[in-house]
């Protein structure tokens, strides 16, 4: 049977909590334990009750990733109402998820489809308490979202960002989430690959995306990746499943993308991309050939042409009929912008997407068979 990838957006309930380990009462005695442990934090009498040398390294690593970082996993739960198509009523729905806390005023880190359309958020801390929560700013072409509660400070325990351009295949990664309502699960696994696409809803693709093997489920997403030093280094946010449980192929947002992302999102509600003013383009075997631009657009200003409407009279006696139709020889066909060759709307706007408004950017189009390059300077506010 033939596979095919089943992105689950995950969804949680309630769950049980897990218990904390902190570090040992005396000092790692094997040589591998001290190396495992000595780029994370010092194990010290004084700052645990465990002993250590009943512990495998690995162990060792897993419980300082754990207690440095579960506190700021959060319990997302959302309800919204769907309407019916035909009986014209609504239907109440209930959704979850899990988000990371981002600072002490009360910003988390979430997965957009878990809270897009929702009419009414809440999130549940480490400690039990629940709070009402809004959207701050959402991205729909990253799947990111930014909501915040209003908690006292000292309930609220931000996870650091890593750098996930230092990720590799065959790392160790750890997940924390909110499977099947189980608050808080922990999973560890590795780096399966880099650099994966995955499609979204409106039929762009998210890039740079980490696969891993660690076991997540629905009610992960949102929830974080994290390296051996308990540093965000992704945004959990789908698995490829028949049947919408783990199979040991689960996807993440690199860290990278939403350290990019969240200032926009608290500050502006939104990504602020830039325009080149295009608004449809057909694919062909040879590039993107341009339909229409916006009036007084990025595009029109720079010389860009798109379709022609020409309208024709003709008389038939003493009626005259007139009929319009579209001339496409005149209309630019776009094959590069900036050097690269482009052969889909989605590598088109990645590289457009890659600059800021009021950036230049240099469109190769054939025009009259020949190469030319037009420089358009994009717009965006």
């Amino acid at each position: 049977m033939k596979q095919t990838i089943w992105i689950a957006f995950f969804a949680a309930g309630l769950g049980a909590t897990v218990g904390v380990f902190m570090a040992q009462d005396r000092a790692v005695s094997s040589v591998s334990a001290q190396q495992a442990t000595s780029n994370f934090v010092e194990i010290t009498p004084e700052s645990s009750t465990l002993d250590a040398s009943k512990y495998t390294a690995e162990e060792l690593v897993n419980f300082n990733v754990y207690d440095s970082a579960n506190r700021g996993v959060v319990h997302i739960t959302t309800r919204s109402a769907r309407t019916s198509a035909f009986l014209l009523f609504e239907t109440p729905t209930e959704g979850a998820g899990s988000g990371s806390v981002l600072d002490r005023e009360g910003h988390i880190l979430t997965n957009n489809h878990v809270v897009r359309g929702a009419r009414e958020i809440y999130v549940r801390l480490y400690n039990g308490e629940e709070y009402p929560a809004g959207v701050v700013g959402s991205d729909d072409l990253n799947d990111l979202a930014v909501i915040k509660i209003e908690a006292p400070e000292e309930f609220l325990h931000p996870i650091s960002l890593g750098d996930s351009t230092q990720l590799r295949v065959g790392q160790k990664i750890h997940a924390i989430g909110n499977p099947f309502g189980l608050e808080r699960t922990y999973t560890v696994g590795i780096v399966s690959s880099l650099n994966r696409q995955l499609p979204t809803a409106d039929r762009r693709t998210m890039k740079s995306i980490v696969q891993i093997d660690a076991a997540i489920n629905p009610g992960n997403s949102g929830g974080p990746l994290l390296d051996n030093q308990g540093e965000m280094v992704g945004v959990n946010v789908a698995i490829a499943s028949k049947v919408g449980e783990s199979s040991g192929v689960g996807f993440a947002i690199p860290v990278n993308t939403a350290k990019r992302v969240i200032p926009q999102l608290i500050e502006n509600g939104r990504v602020i991309r830039p325009d080149i003013g295009i608004t449809r383009v057909y694919k062909t075997e040879e590039g993107l050939l341009i339909a229409t631009v916006a009036p007084e657009g990025p595009a029109d200003r720079a010389g860009l042409k798109g379709f022609k409407l020409v309208k024709t009279r003709t008389q038939r006696g003493p009626f005259v009929y007139e009929q319009t139709r579209v001339d496409q020889s005149q209309a630019d066909l776009i094959v590069a912008v900036d050097g690269q060759a482009v052969g889909s709307v989605d590598q088109f706007m990645t590289i457009v997407e890659n600059h800021q408004p009021r950036d230049e950017v240099v469109v190769t189009v054939i025009r009259d068979r020949q190469r030319e390059d037009i420089k358009v300077v994009l717009g965006g506010e």
